[in-house]
């Protein structure tokens, strides 16, 4: 029997172990917890040193720290001590608006409700920023009125308190880097219109549109179109037998009233020696009256055909010669030779010119047939034209009659000018335009129907307005305000002061802009960075307040 013995140096396995899981030792465990503690160690400095770099950049930052400039690392920077007042640029001993104490501003005389503005210069000239107190005149104040009465003018919030608010800089140089320009108020003429487009073409009262009075055919024609006529000027003759049958009538009236003449001539001895009963020379009488009666028709006939005749006159000469004269009626100088070369015709009627003018149109031609109604001849008098205007309907309340005007005719260089003579009361349904009138000379003959251009009828001039560059002038949504120099704004002692004005603007040309009322000749006010200004003192009017702790 084999018997094996086990090991003295083997111990007997009290559990089961998988070969495959690894087996650790215990001593590794101990050198990881080494290492980290190690390196916590090593680290704990650097937390520290960002730690207070942390604390001291926020204690920095809520005490306004500032990097120091190279003039200050390098030493050569001054040190002051002097407070600034961050809120108005300036150092805090120094700020007006903080401190008013350091230069009290002016009365406030408030709003002026005859002029539209605060701090009316006018009423209260003490308010000019000039160094002698200004004289306002009567003529001043009426000037005023006229301009605000002319047209509407942009209008002032009551309201308002811009006026109050002052502006200040450092020093001059602060105002210059701010970009703050400045120039003086001046007076310049200015003339306000309105504009407008308008035509040049005939006066009708000077046009004649001229036909024969009874229908005929044309026998001769001596004018053309451009000829210049003068009132009464032969244009034409007409050929018609209604003239030769009223000039037949008229002989006829003149013999039979010389007959019924001569017999109550013949009668009237025989009567009063009673050989003659009554009842025939009544009727002699009555006859002649008659007879009489149908020559003043014949004569008025002859006269609404425009050939004047004067049948006493004929009266008085022989028959033949009566025909005669009868039968160049109307024709003068050499004209009564054509009765002659058109075998003796007695139906000429001439077509004269019925005023002075030049011959527009022409339709008239030699041996045509014409009624009554077919115009031969146009007429104007072109010495003096009409200029039509079509104003826009808001402005159409500004017009009056006798207004002066000024036009600009297309392709011209010279502007004519009329006198507003006529207002239409009617509005143009397709453009919305009134139409107004106004008579312009042409003795030089120059103007031409038809003609367009662009009118501008005078509201107004004034030839000494007060006027400022365009730039001055700001508006904040409530009013138009200009900021003025303060007139002690260059003495030593003296802060620099820009102060708001409210003010009336007027027209607006050329770069400038009339200030009707607000402001004073000889005053300074800011043009270039005007705008500035405006912001700055909006920016006042929405802060907080001043920071300044006063």
């Amino acid at each position: 029997m084999n018997t094996e013995l086990a090991s003295p140096a083997q111990e007997p396995s009290t559990s089961h172990v998988d070969s495959d899981t690894p087996r650790v030792p215990p001593s590794s465990h101990k050198k990881a917890l080494g290492r980290l503690l190690h390196w916590f160690i090593d680290t704990i400095p650097t937390f520290i040193v960002l730690a207070a770099l942390a604390g001291i950049a926020y204690w920095g930052h809520h005490n306004e720290w500032k990097l120091p400039k190279f003039s200050e690392l390098s030493g050569t920077a001054t040190t002051s001590t002097e407070a600034w007042c961050a809120e108005h640029n300036v150092p805090e001993s120094e700020c007006i608006i903080c401190v008013p104490e350091l230069a009290p501003d002016q009365e406030d005389f408030g709003w002026c409700k005859s002029h539209g503005v605060h701090q009316c210069p006018l009423c209260n000239p003490s308010v000019a920023e000039l160094k002698t107190a200004p004289l306002i005149t009567s003529e001043q104040t009426n000037d005023v009125m006229v301009a605000l009465a002319a047209r509407d003018r942009g209008e002032n919030n009551q309201g308002c308190t811009l006026y109050r608010n002052r502006v200040q800089f450092a020093t001059h140089e602060a105002a210059m880097k701010a970009g703050i320009d400045v120039e003086p108020v001046e007076t310049s003429p200015i003339v306000e219109s309105i504009s407008a487009n308008g035509e040049i073409t005939y006066d009708e009262t000077r046009v004649a549109h001229l036909a024969s009075r009874v229908p005929g055919t044309i026998a001769r024609v001596y004018k053309n179109t451009g000829d210049r006529v003068s009132k009464g000027d032969v244009l034409a003759l007409i050929d018609s037998s209604e003239v030769g049958k009223a000039k037949s009538a008229l002989l006829d009236a003149i013999a039979e009233a010389d007959l019924h003449a001569s017999t109550v001539a013949r009668i009237s001895p025989l009567y009063e020696k009673q050989i003659v009963t009554g009842s025939r020379m009544a009727e002699s009488r009555t006859a002649l009256e008659q007879a009489n009666i149908r020559v003043r028709q014949a004569e008025q006939a002859l006269g609404n055909l425009g050939l004047a005749v004067e049948a006493n006159q004929l009266r008085g000469i022989p028959q033949q010669s009566r025909a005669q004269q009868l039968r160049s009626l109307g024709l003068n100088g050499s004209l009564k030779g054509e009765s002659g070369s058109l075998n003796g015709n007695g139906n000429l009627i001439p077509l004269v010119a019925s005023l002075d003018g030049v011959v527009t149109f022409r339709e008239a031609v030699q041996g045509e047939v014409v009624t009554s109604s077919e115009v031969l001849f146009h007429l104007a008098d072109i010495s003096q034209m009409w200029l039509r205007l079509n104003v826009a309907l808001e402005d159409a309340k500004y017009l009056k009659t006798d207004q002066q005007v000024t036009f600009q005719p297309d392709g011209s260089r010279e502007a004519i000018e009329g006198t507003l003579s006529w207002i239409s009361t009617k509005v143009d349904q397709q453009t919305r335009t009134l139409e107004a009138r106004a008579e312009v000379s042409n003795r030089n003959g120059v103007l031409r129907d038809e003609t367009f251009g662009q009118g501008e009828i005078i509201l107004r001039t004034d030839p000494s307005a007060i006027v400022v560059p365009k730039d001055a002038v700001q508006w904040d949504g409530s009013c138009y305000v200009v900021f003025v120099r303060d007139r002690d704004y260059f003495d030593k002692t003296s802060p620099k002061v820009f102060h708001t004005r409210t003010v009336r603007p007027g027209v607006t040309k050329d770069g400038h802009t009339e200030i009707i009322v607000g402001v004073l000749p000889g005053e300074i006010v800011a043009t270039k960075g005007s705008g500035v200004l405006r912001s700055q003192i909006l920016k006042n009017n929405l802060g907080a307040g001043c920071t300044c702790g006063h």
